[in-house]
C-alpha cells in the first residue's frame, strides 16, 4: 500500500511503515499523513495474523518532523471540539498499533522532535543512529503547546513524575547517547544502513516473548518511577511546583502550567484517561490566542531569518576571514569575543596598546570561566585568544575583509576613525558602524565608498544578545547587505535588515517604551506601579531600570545630538515628556544612571537596588488616579505603534523582521509572538479601537495614521 505520506509493506512476516510525505523535506502530522496512518493502521489490523513485528521508518534524512503548524495557524477557538477529535483519532491508531501483540521497533535515522518524537514513541523497542548532530524531544512549549501526542503520559510514565519535568516543561533536547542512557532509546548503530538489520534482529529474537510487544505501562507489575502525586516526598515538591512555574511566566504562558496539570492529573488516572487528559489540554492551547502567536514568530519568522528572507538574493554566500574593530570598550570587546569564538580573526584597535590589550582581556575573562567549569579546554582557550591581535595602529588593520567602528556615539569621532580605518581595507572589503542611534546615510559621507559602507547594530551584552540589527544606508547596496547577514550568521546571531532612519527600528521603538514610562513617573503614577506593570507584561525588566542601565546620561547626549541635527535642517526638536523628564533628572539632580553611580535606583554597595526614595517626593501625585491595565497597555501599545509606523515609513520592509527585532532586540514580551504579531493576534480593528482611546487620554504617541492602518493590512501574513 502505497498513500501520499506513508508506504506500507509486508514481506516475511514484517510490515513496515516507511513514512515518505510527497512534496515535503520532512514528514508531518498534516491531515493527509492523519488519513493515511488511518487506512494503514487497518491494513495492518486486517494483516494481523500475517505479522510478526512491525518497522517504522523514514525516507527522509529526519526522522519525522512533528505537528503540521500551518494547520494551527488557521484555528480558532471554535474549532476546540474538531481538534480533540483529531488527536484523539491519531493517537487510537498509535494505541492499536503498539497492542497489536507484536513488536514495533522504532528505526530513527534522524531527528525526531515534538510529534515526531511521539511517533517514535510508539515503538517498544527504539534503536538511534549515535550521531551527536541528531537532536530527540519535545520542544513544543517553546512554540506555547504541550507534547500532546502521548509525549506527556508516557514520558512522565517512562522517567517519573519529577526526572520528566525537564524534558516536558523546560523542553530540553538530547542526543541519540543520552537518550540511550535514559533508556528512552536501546540500541546505537553507527549509521542509518544498520538500523533494518539490527529492528530486524529484535523482531527475530522477540518472538514468544509478551514483553517485548509491550510498553512498560502496559505491564502488570508496573510502577511509575519516583512514586505517584499520593506518594508524600512528590506530593511536597508538587505543592511548590505552580508557585515557582508562576513565578517565571507570570501568569502570561499557558502551556508550562497546561503540562504541569496533564503530567499531575495524568499520574493518578489509568494510561487511557491520561492520554485524554492530555488531549484537552493540548486542544485548548492550539485554539488559543497565545500558541498562535508564538508559533508564527519562533517557528515561521525564525526561520524567515534563518533562511535568509531578508537577505538580497542572487549574491554568492561570504565568509569574513579577517575583521577589524574600532574601539575596545564593551561594544568592540564584545565583538572581538564574538568572533574569536567563531574562528574569525580579530584586529581589536583602540587609542592605546594598552586599551586595547584591555579589550581582550573580555575574552580571557570569558573564556577562563567556561575553562574553570570543564566545558572548554585551556588549549581551546589559548586558540581563541591567539585570534585576536590587538593593536593602537592604523596599519594593523591592513588586509582586514570587513572593519566595525564600535567608537562612543559621536558623529565628528566616528567621521574620523572611518577615513583613518577605510584605507587599510582588502580589496573588495566593506566597512561598518556599530552606531546604535545615528543615522547610516550621514554617517556614510566620511566614507571614501558609500555603497560599501552598511550599520551593523550589535546589542549589550554582545555575547548573550542574539540579535544584530544590520542597516542599510541610502547608497548600501546589495551585495554589502548580502555579507553583513552572512557575516552575522556566521556569529552564530540573527540578523535583521531595516532601512536607515534615527534609531533605526530597535533603538526607536525602545526609546517609546523607556519614554513612556518616564512619561507616566512625571504624570505622578508612581514609580514602583510602573515597573511592576511593565514586569506583569511580560517585559524583562522596568523602563525605569532600563534607563539605569543604558545611562540617563546617554539619554540626554542623544536628546541634545537630535537638537543640533534638526537645527541643521531648519527644525526645531521638541523633547516629549519622557526626554524632558529624564533631562530633568541628569542636570537637576545629577543623577546619571547606574554606572555615575545612580539614576532611578541606588546601587547600595552589597546590597539590593531600589527605587531612589526621592521620586516619591519628587514626582508622586497622591491624588492622581491611575489604572494598572492602562499602565500595562501604554508600555506595550506605544512599542507596537512605533513599530507599525516602521513598517508604513519603509524603515522595516517585513513582519518576521520586525517581530524577531523586538522580542531578542528589545524584550517585548514572547507570548504576544513580538510586536507586530501582537497586533495581529488582537485584530486589528480590536488594535485599532484600543490605540484611539489610549490617544485620547494619553496623547499622539497612540494615534495611528491612515498609512499605518494600510500598512498593517498589506502586511498581514496569511497562512
Amino acid at each position: 500500500m502505497i498513500t501520499q505520506t506513508i508506504r506500507y509493506e509486508l514481506a516475511n512476516g514484517i510490515a513496515t511503515i516507511t513514512f515518505d510525505e510527497q512534496g515535503s523535506p520532512v514528514n508531518t502530522m498534516c491531515l493527509q499523513w492523519q488519513d493515511d496512518l488511518a487506512a494503514v493502521t487497518g491494513q495492518l489490523v486486517t494483516d494481523r495474523a500475517q505479522i510478526k513485528g512491525i518497522a517504522l521508518a523514514s525516507t527522509k534524512s529526519t526522522f519525522f518532523a512533528g505537528a503540521d503548524l500551518k494547520g494551527v495557524m488557521r484555528s480558532t477557538e471554535a474549532d476546540g471540539p474538531r481538534v480533540f477529535g483529531e488527536i484523539e483519532r491519531m493517537k487510537k491508531h498509535f494505541r492499536t498499533i503498539e497492542t497489536l501483540g507484536v513488536p514495533v521497533v522504532s528505526c530513527l535515522n534522524g531527528a525526531a522532535l515534538g510529534g515526531g518524537w511521539e511517533v517514535a514513541l510508539v515503538g517498544h523497542h527504539r534503536i538511534a543512529v549515535n550521531n551527536p548532530k541528531i537532536q530527540f524531544g519535545l520542544p513544543e512549549i517553546t512554540l506555547g503547546l504541550i507534547p500532546g501526542a502521548g509525549g506527556i503520559t508516557k514520558m512522565t510514565r517512562m522517567l517519573g513524575l519529577m526526572a520528566a519535568q525537564p524534558y516536558i516543561l523546560e523542553s530540553k533536547l538530547f542526543g541519540p547517547e543520552e537518550a540511550f542512557k535514559l533508556g528512552l532509546v536501546h540500541e546505537l548503530v553507527a549509521s542509518p544502513e544498520e538500523l533494518m538489520p539490527k529492528a530486524l534482529a529484535y523482531i527475530e529474537a522477540a518472538q514468544g516473548k509478551p514483553e517485548a510487544c509491550t510498553h512498560v505501562w502496559d505491564r502488570k507489575d508496573y510502577k511509575m518511577p519516583g512514586g505517584t502525586p499520593s506518594n508524600p516526598k512528590i506530593a511536597g515538591m508538587l505543592s511548590v511546583a505552580p508557585a515557582v512555574l508562576k513565578q517565571k511566566t507570570r501568569g502570561l504562558y499557558p502551556a508550562p502550567e497546561a503540562a504541569l496539570a496533564a503530567m499531575v492529573e495524568g499520574a493518578m488516572v489509568d494510561f487511557d484517561t491520561a492520554m485524554r487528559v492530555e488531549s484537552r489540554y493540548l486542544a485548548g492551547l492550539m485554539t488559543g490566542n497565545v500558541a498562535r502567536n508564538m508559533i508564527n514568530t519562533f517557528f515561521f519568522n525564525m526561520n524567515a531569518i534563518k533562511g535568509g528572507q531578508s537577505r538580497p538574493k542572487d549574491v554568492a554566500k561570504y565568509q569574513p576571514k579577517k575583521v577589524g574593530i574600532l574601539g575596545a570598550g564593551m561594544m568592540g570587546s564584545g565583538i572581538a569575543y564574538a568572533q574569536a569564538t567563531r574562528g574569525i580573526a580579530t584586529v581589536l584597535k583602540d587609542v592605546s596598546l594598552e586599551a586595547a590589550e584591555k579589550g581582550k582581556g573580555y575574552t580571557a575573562r570569558l573564556t577562563q570561566k567556561r575553562v574553570d567549569k570543564g566545558q572548554m579546554s585551556a588549549e581551546k582557550q589559548q586558540g581563541i585568544l591567539n585570534l585576536i591581535t590587538p593593536t593602537a595602529s592604523a596599519a594593523g588593520l591592513q588586509g582586514c575583509d570587513l572593519i566595525i567602528e564600535a567608537v562612543f556615539e559621536q558623529r565628528e569621532l566616528k567621521a574620523m576613525v572611518t577615513k583613518e580605518a577605510e584605507p587599510m581595507l582588502a580589496e573588495g572589503g566593506f566597512f561598518a558602524s556599530n552606531t546604535s542611534t545615528l543615522p547610516i546615510s550621514g554617517l556614510a559621507q566620511a566614507s571614501a565608498q558609500p555603497q560599501k559602507f552598511v550599520g551593523i547594530h550589535f546589542f549589550s551584552p554582545v555575547d548573550k544578545m542574539k540579535l544584530v540589527e544590520i542597516i542599510r544606508g541610502q547608497d548600501t547596496d546589495d551585495e554589502t547587505i548580502a555579507r553583513a547577514y552572512d557575516y552575522v550568521q556566521a556569529l552564530g546571531k540573527l540578523p535583521i535588515v531595516v532601512n536607515d532612519s534615527r534609531g533605526f527600528y530597535t533603538s526607536r521603538t525602545f526609546g517609546t517604551f523607556v519614554m513612556e514610562g518616564a512619561a507616566m513617573l512625571g504624570e505622578g503614577i508612581p514609580a514602583p506601579v510602573i515597573e511592576n506593570a511593565a514586569m506583569q507584561a511580560g517585559m524583562p525588566v522596568g523602563p525605569l531600570a532600563v534607563l539605569d542601565e543604558t545611562a540617563l546620561s546617554l539619554s540626554v547626549h542623544v536628546l541634545e545630538q537630535t537638537r543640533v541635527d534638526f537645527q541643521k535642517e531648519g527644525k526645531q526638536y521638541v523633547a516629549t515628556p519622557g526626554e524632558t523628564l529624564v533631562e530633568q533628572m541628569v542636570k537637576q539632580h545629577h543623577r546619571y544612571g547606574r554606572a555615575g553611580g545612580g539614576g532611578f535606583y541606588d546601587y547600595p554597595e552589597g546590597g539590593r537596588k531600589h527605587l531612589w526614595p526621592q521620586l516619591q517626593a519628587l514626582y508622586e501625585k497622591p491624588g492622581i488616579e491611575w489604572d494598572l491595565q492602562d499602565v500595562k497597555d501604554r508600555l506595550l501599545y506605544r512599542q507596537a505603534v512605533e513599530t507599525a509606523r516602521c513598517l508604513a515609513e519603509g524603515v522595516l520592509t517585513s513582519v518576521h523582521d520586525g517581530n524577531i527585532g523586538s522580542i531578542f532586540g528589545i524584550g517585548f514580551p514572547a507570548w504576544t509572538g513580538g510586536a507586530l504579531q501582537f497586533i495581529y493576534g488582537l485584530g486589528i480593528e480590536a488594535f485599532e479601537a484600543r490605540c484611539a482611546a489610549l490617544a485620547a487620554r494619553h496623547g499622539s504617541g497612540f494615534i495611528l495614521a491612515d498609512a499605518v492602518k494600510a500598512a498593517l493590512r498589506q502586511h498581514q501574513p496569511q497562512y
